[in-house]
């Protein structure tokens, strides 16, 4: 069965002082998107780098073919997320954050100081998403049909989406 992890990565959320909505969105965009059964294996953890980096491995040992961060992208001192990213990929596909920073500029101009990035680790496909629920959709509405087929070429599991690209064989 597909697997996806969805992290969220929120010091405040992780200490129970607010809710986790930009999880619970991820959730819910992967629920209108995707049409065949899958598994959300969830974490909140602390803007930690080590323990961003611990997480994302035990996802990639969990066999999860997606990996959705989101949180720790911005400029502040305590947002390493991309870092911690950089430190478990074999090959970062900058195609991903370019083309999110270019559509939520049209939303808003501080859209500049996001930093997330997506990269290729074995078999897993690991997308860093801005810690706001009306960003996340947003970004995820920018990337999403490109992602089914990433996750195709690195041997990950099939995801059927309507809004999917997959090029057409010959």
């Amino acid at each position: 069965m597909l697997k996806i992890g969805v992290v969220t990565i929120s010091d405040r959320a992780s200490a129970g002082i607010y809710e986790d909505k930009s999880g619970k969105e991820i959730e819910k965009f992967l629920k209108e998107n995707i049409e065949n059964e899958f598994e959300i294996i969830y974490r909140l953890i602390p803007d930690e780098f080590n323990e961003i980096v611990k997480t994302l491995k035990e996802l990639v040992q969990k066999k999860c073919s997606l990996i959705l961060t989101t949180g720790g992208t911005g400029p502040a001192k305590r947002d390493v997320t991309p870092e911690a990213t950089r430190e478990v990929i074999q090959k970062e596909l900058p195609g991903f954050g370019e083309l999110m920073r270019m559509h939520s500029l049209k939303y808003v101009p501080t859209s500049i100081l996001a930093r997330g990035i997506g990269g290729v680790v074995d078999n897993t496909f690991i997308l860093n998403l801005p810690g706001n629920p009306k960003a996340i959709r947003e970004n995820l509405e920018a990337v999403w049909a490109a992602i089914p087929y990433t996750i195709d070429l690195i041997g990950g599991d099939y995801i059927e989406s309507k809004t999917a690209f997959r090029p057409r064989k010959k």
